[in-house]
């Protein structure tokens, strides 16, 4: 699970049939605590399925992988990645 940033929409004008109706949002990973405050993109951008209704600018929680697909089983969704939660409110520690 990494947390991301919503930057954007996705249209697609052509698309496989499991992903009619969905929500295609365009996310950047956060990758450092430095990042979360930075609100200018020009990280790694994702296209996500998003299952919680983001909009542009939440922090969100995004999985990836065969995990992003899990919550449709047993019907396939070609996605490979998925906003799973919006986040209210984060803490992060240093580790020192």
């Amino acid at each position: 699970m990494k947390m991301a940033r919503v930057i954007g929409n996705a249209t697609l004008s052509r698309m496989h049939p499991t992903l009619h109706a969905s929500r295609l949002r365009c996310v950047e990973i956060i990758e450092s605590v430095g990042d979360v405050e930075n609100l200018q993109p020009g990280g790694d951008l994702i296209v996500a399925w998003d299952l919680c209704g983001s909009s542009v600018g939440d922090l969100v929680a995004l999985a990836e992988g065969p995990e992003a697909a899990a919550p449709f089983k047993p019907d396939v969704k070609p996605i490979d990645a998925s906003i799973v939660a919006i986040l209210d409110y984060y803490e992060m520690t240093n580790p020192d």
